[in-house]
This record gives structure tokens, sequence and C-alpha cells, in this order.
């Protein structure tokens, strides 16, 4: 729960559920739907309560006890003098695939009653695509809604062609009965009633159970094995740091969902973030293990054979696909099924590639672990194929993306539209050449030669690549490199223009290491000027330019990842002080806000208010963001977390 966003939300095993501060579930969509979720779709978007014929009202508002735990007290309306006749005690909870309620009702009158408490239940299907547009309308010939009464509850159904996905609702005692409720011509919402007789001052309880049965599933899935960390050593009592890097990690289990790996293999790998990305991010998830590397490798090893796994093979255009890329979003709602949207598996990243092979030269660095670079040793040469036929190094002498009017205009880690812009806000035409993802290029190119070297014995076309790499890096800074600005572009676009708005992205090349120290070093501490810094974070573009703006996605906001990649750039170039100047700011920032780090923040300075404002459709938890802090000790050179 958060200012911007009031409802409750809990998750659990790659499920969550978003309730209103009375527990209620009334529809919503928009930027902050409610409902009960799983594998992208809504599988509860009604949820009820009456007792008497009328809506108490919430008297505790539910409140999170845990990550998937809620509770609250509902009243009947009353007055001084006529104090409500009811009071209701309820707890939520969210694990696979299911929601469950315990409702206990409390009579306040001295004589025996009986009750009518009444539950409207409903479940639209809604894939979160629908849910998200603003203004677009997705057809579905032949969709068939159904709701049957059992013999304790509820059964929804909805059937699509070969889609059928279910939703199954049981009551402990049964309801007395099931009528269709008071709702427009073809609504499957359905009231449950019970007649529950109450002693003086009695008490009657109610335990109700949701089952998600997406397509393709008959079973709800199967709860993750508890999660086993290791604490993070505080160096004071007052350490917000280490407080922060618990909670980061706590989040990494919540997001923690089931993918399949290279080998058929169940792995484990962090999705993006709720409620708009609980699946596999290529970008994403490499750089949220890349954070957690020091502490956490064999998240990277999953998010590798997760990432070989669904790595591109063949020319598919409505979805981006080429041989050798890296995914970008896997999808598995009916949208995606029926190739209404392309995110199936999309495959529109410019950058996710070379991360892909910055992660597993890091693994093995890391580890001194050779299994996994042997095992995906055509998987990486199939990534650095693609880097340099379709991706563009050979053709353009840059990773480069056009534009995808079906999917995404922008395929970089921005990848909002009118984000990689000129200073007078002008969006650059493709095919773009952004700055940063060169610089993941040049570190993969390097890295990959390592391993060729090293673990694949292939010392040929080690130094072919890292010849490659030292052209790279040659024409990167005559290119990109801004005289007059002393900085480097954003990109360049398709007429080899510099695309010359200040941002974020150069902290990257920091990173990377394709800048030269000493430009490195002035780039590092141009980040830190108060155009850029807001106190709590630097910005994604400097204000002052014409397109900022402090609640653009990603035209003047801060992103705690971005701001964590650029730290360890930082560090790598032995900038210090400026590595303590954003910690400091980020962990104050987590400080108030529960120790959770969210995707985005405004980009509004930190002397403006007392707290950072709040992005208003920011997700959280959201993954890089929880890791955030684990890359920020890093960089620190705090000691490793405890045994």
């Amino acid at each position: 729960m958060s200012a911007a966003d009031p409802r409750v939300q809990l998750v659990r095993d790659a499920t969550f559920v978003r309730l209103g501060t009375d527990g209620e579930i009334s529809g919503v969509r928009g930027s902050a739907p409610d409902g009960l979720f799983l594998q992208d779709a809504r599988h509860l978007s009604r949820w009820r309560l009456t007792v008497d014929g009328t809506a108490p009202v919430a008297l505790v508002p539910a409140t999170a006890d845990t990550d998937d735990t809620a509770a609250g007290v509902l009243t009947p309306e009353g007055t001084r003098d006529n104090p409500p006749a009811y009071t209701v005690f309820r707890r939520q909870s969210v694990t696979a695939g299911t929601f469950t309620e315990h409702l206990s009702l409390v009579s306040n009158r001295p004589d025996a009653v009986t009750a009518r408490l009444g539950l409207t239940v409903d479940a639209d299907f809604a894939d979160l695509f629908e849910l998200r547009a603003d203004d677009r309308h997705y057809a579905k010939p032949g969709a068939e809604y159904e709701s049957r009464d059992t013999a304790d509850g509820v059964l929804f159904n909805y059937r699509r062609a070969d889609w059928h996905a279910r939703t199954e609702i049981t009551c402990d005692p049964a309801p007395d009965a099931v009528a269709p409720a008071p709702a427009q011509r073809g609504d499957t919402a359905r009231t449950l009633t019970w007649h529950l007789p109450l002693d003086a001052h009695g008490r009657a309880d109610l335990h109700l159970t949701v089952r998600a049965r997406p397509h393709g599933r008959t079973r709800s899935p199967a709860p993750a094995p508890a999660a086993v960390r290791r604490p993070v050593r505080p160096d004071s009592a007052t350490d917000d740091l280490a407080r922060t890097c618990e909670r980061g990690l706590a989040d990494i289990d919540l997001l923690t969902i089931p993918a399949p790996g290279v080998d058929g293999e169940d792995v484990r790998v962090p999705a993006a973030g709720i409620p708009w990305f609980l699946t596999l991010f290529g970008r994403d998830s490499l750089l949220t293990a890349y954070f957690l590397l020091p502490y956490r490798p064999a998240t990277a090893a999953a998010v590798l054979s997760a990432l070989a796994a669904t790595q591109g093979r063949r020319h598919d255009p409505f979805r981006g696909e080429q041989p050798g890329r890296i995914v970008h979003e896997t999808r598995h709602g009916e949208l995606a099924h029926f190739r209404q949207v392309p995110y199936g598996r999309y495959y529109g990243a410019v950058d996710a590639t070379p991360l892909f092979l910055v992660l597993l030269h890091a693994h093995h660095e890391t580890t001194g672990d050779r299994t996994l670079a042997r095992r995906l040793e055509r998987h990486a040469r199939r990534a650095v194929d693609w880097m340099l036929t379709d991706g563009g190094l050979e053709q353009h002498g840059y990773l480069v993306y056009d534009p995808d009017p079906g999917g995404l205009v922008n395929q970089n880690w921005k990848d909002s539209a009118g984000a990689v812009c000129f200073r007078d806000g002008t969006q650059a035409g493709g095919p773009v050449a952004v700055c940063e993802a060169q610089g993941y290029a040049y570190d993969a190119l390097l890295r990959t030669a390592e391993l060729a070297d090293a673990v694949w014995r292939d010392e040929a076309w080690a130094r072919r690549l890292r010849e490659s790499a030292a052209r790279l890096r040659d024409r990167f800074t005559a290119d990109f490199w801004m005289p007059d600005a002393d900085f480097p572009a954003l990109a360049l676009d398709g007429d080899g223009r510099q695309v010359d708005a200040l941002a974020s992205d150069a902290g990257h090349l920091l990173w990377s290491g394709i800048l030269d120290p000493e430009r490195s070093r002035r780039v590092g501490r141009r980040l830190l000027e108060p155009d850029f810094f807001s106190g709590w974070a630097i910005r994604t573009l400097a204000a002052g330019q014409r397109p900022y703006h402090p609640l653009s996605y990603h035209r003047g906001s801060a992103w705690p990842h971005d701001n964590a990649v650029i730290v360890l750039g930082l560090a790598r170039q032995g900038l210090a002080a400026e590595v303590r100047t954003v910690a400091e700011g980020l962990v104050a920032a987590a400080a108030r806000h529960g120790h959770r780090l969210p995707e985005v923040l405004a980009g509004y300075d930190r002397s403006a208010t007392a707290a950072p404002v709040p992005y208003p459709h920011s997700c959280s938890p959201q993954a890089w963001a929880a890791a955030t802090p684990l890359a920020l000790r890093t960089a620190l050179g705090r000691e490793p977390l405890g045994p």
C-alpha cells in the first residue's frame, strides 16, 4: 500500500491479489486494477460483502500483516446511540494460485439473532493487456462466460476456441442460496447467501477459498520451496542499507517464479515486477541476477538457463525474433496465445543479448565454475552472431533497433515512446543506436573472448572478438562524444546525428568501460551535478532541458536500478565519494518507504519534500529495484552476506 495506490497487495508463488482497504474487489481497470491474478489474467473481479443487505464499512482498514496475509475489521454503519449490530473480522491470504478468506461475524446484540451475510463474486478473466489499455479494445470472437453453482460454492468458466480458464470458489459452510447478482445483462456474477444463527454476543465463522485454474493447468501451481536467506550483517544498530538489503532479498523471493531451463529442467527466476510484469523479462532478470551475483550466484545460473531456453531461432517480424537474440519478455495470457499482442515471446530488446553474455562471463568469474559456461557455449556463440548480424554491428557499426509499431518504439531500457529524444524533445528515428547498448556490446565482446580463451579453448575466435571490441571502442568515442557538452550523446539516430539530450544512460558507460578513464571520471562527476542528482537519485534526464518532466516515466524520473548500474560504474572508475553520495540518497529514499525501493521515483529535488515523491504507476515490488541495495553494498565494498 502507498499514498499513490492505497490498495492492499498480497503476493506469493507467482500469484497476487489486490484489494481495497475494506478487503473488497470491485473490478477496477486502468493503472491500478484490483482482483486475483495468475499468469497474466484476472481470475477474480468481484468480491463484495454485505451483512443484512448493507455493505459494512472499514472500522480498521485492511492491512498487510505479512507479504501474503492481511487483516481488517468491518461493521455495518451505526451511530453513537445505535451502535453497529455486528462486527466482521476479516483475514485474507494468498498462496500458489489460491486466495483464502476467514470471516468471523460477531454479534454485538444481547439476544440471539440470525444474520444474513451475502457475498457477490465474479470472474471476468481479463487479460492484463486489456486492463492496461486506455482506449484499445481487443476482439474476442466466440468468447463464452459461464457460472455454475456447485454443492459448496460457484465455478466460473471462460472459453474461447482452444482457450479454457476457470475459477473455483468453495465455502465452509456451504451457502444457503446462490443466485444471479443484480447486474448488467450477460454478467456471470453470483451472490452467495448464508443465514447464520448467532447466540447473544455469539460468533459464526466462514471459510472461503478461491482457486485459479489458468489455461493449460488443471490444478493450482505448487508452492515454492521455502527460501533460505542468509542475513545481511548490519554495520550498526541503525544500518538502513542492511535493512534495505533484507527487504530487497525478501522481495526477490516474492517475485521468484518457475520457468523451463535450457534442458527442460525447472528453474526459478526473478520476475520483473507487480502488477504488470510478473513474468520472465530478459533485461530485468539479467541485471537483477548481476546485482545479486556476489550473494546468490544460483539466481544468475537459473536466469541464464531460462533465457537460453527461449533464445531466438528464426526470423519472426511480428515478435521481433531473430536467431541468437535473447528474449525481452514472455507472456502466458489469452491475448498472447491468440497473437493479438506480440508478447508471448517478444524479442524487442537491443540490450538483452549482450547482457546475457556479460552475465555468463560474470558468473564464471565470480564462482570459478566452468560448467555453466561450457553448457551454454553454443548459445553464447549464437548471441555473438546476432550482435554482429541482425544486431547491426557489422552493417551499422553499432547495435541498433528500428521502432516496432506493433510493440516497443524504443528497445533499450528506456522503452517508452519519446524516451530516446533530442534536447528539443523530438523522438529519435531509426535505426537507433543508444549509447549504453554499445557499452554492453563492448563489454560482452571482451568477456566472451575471455571465456573463449579460458573455457572453450578457441584462441582464434577470442582474438577476433577483442579486435571487434577495440574497433567498437574507437569509433564510439569519435561518434558519440559531444565536445561542447563534454558528455556522450544519448544515441545516434538513423541519419547518424547525435541525439543530444543529457541522459543518465551515459553513466552505464562507466560500468562497461567503453569510455577512456579520464572521460569516464568527468561523466561520473557531471552526473552528480544538481540538474542530474535530485538528492535521492540520479534523474533519467537532466533538469532544465525541454523534454524534462519529473513525473515522466523515462524523461526526468529516477530509477533505482539505473542508479545501481551507475554506482557500479563510479566504483569501477575510482569515484568513491560519488558512490557514497548516490548510495546515501537511495538508502534514505528506501528508509522512508519501509526500506523498499520502488521501481521508479519522481524527479523532484530532495529539498522539496521530506520523502521522495512516488511515481504514480510504479511497480512495487520490482526485481531490479529490490536488487539495487545489493549492488550498492558491492560498490561500497561492504563485506559479503553473513554465513
